[in-house]
């Protein structure tokens, strides 16, 4: 069965290179899928919904899918699981957003809301824009275009903790165990609202265990796809 993976916020994926060669080297069936507005060249201001409805497209010539995203990445695949239980064989997560941020981290996701709306406004001049991306340190916004921006602020007020009981399918949950991007306590709360799933933490690991640890992410990928 095919495994399409979702990488998260990036503008490149040379990062996933050691990871992706180590699954072609050990007979795994992917497909990497390029992210609109991020890796494949477009720029759109899209919803969750825009973003289901465009991965129900990318597989919608197959019965049933594994599907493996890494944090935003993480994020659509929870919710397009949620909303079509039936299509998905087998979810699995690495460090996934979704979850509602709360502290500096929720203060960081309102404060996205206003810029989307009154960015133009507050980050006018050079220096003002400066200021505001060191306030909220969040290199991911700084580089997105003025319609990515509005994106992410659509993506970052979706609750997908609201819909974990309609997720049905075998769940696996991998977390960088020092991970301050998406906090363990987010995969604690996936771990716990997915009915029988189970969840790994990778020590010394942080938001992206596929990049520190490629070696020990494809063992447990590979592991994890013996079982179906």
């Amino acid at each position: 069965m095919k495994m399409f993976i979702l990488h998260g916020w990036t503008y490149q994926t040379d990062t996933w290179r050691p990871l992706l060669e180590i699954l072609s080297s050990r007979g795994v069936d992917y497909e990497f899928l390029l992210i609109p507005g991020l890796t494949d060249g477009t720029n759109p201001v899209w919803t969750m919904e825009d973003y289901v409805k465009w991965l129900e497209e990318k597989t919608a010539a197959h019965d049933k899918v594994v599907l493996y995203g890494h944090s935003n990445g993480g994020r659509i695949s929870l919710a397009f699981t949620a909303k079509h239980p039936e299509k998905v064989a087998r979810l699995i997560l690495e460090d996934s957003s979704g979850i509602p941020p709360t502290g500096l981290r929720r203060f960081k996701r309102d404060f996205f809301r206003v810029v989307s709306k009154v960015g133009h406004v507050l980050t006018r001049s050079e220096t003002m824009r400066d200021l505001v991306y060191k306030v909220i340190r969040e290199n991911d916004y700084r580089a997105a275009t003025p319609e990515m921006r509005k994106t992410m602020a659509n993506l970052m007020t979706t609750d997908l903790s609201l819909v974990l009981n309609k997720i049905q399918c075998p769940t696996f949950i991998i977390w960088g165990e020092g991970d301050a991007t998406t906090p363990l306590s987010a995969g604690k709360t996936i771990h716990e609202g997915v009915r029988g799933s189970r969840m790994v933490t990778v020590p010394g690991a942080r938001h992206s265990p596929h990049i520190t640890h490629p070696e020990k992410v494809a063992e447990l990928l590979v592991s994890e796809l013996s079982m179906q």
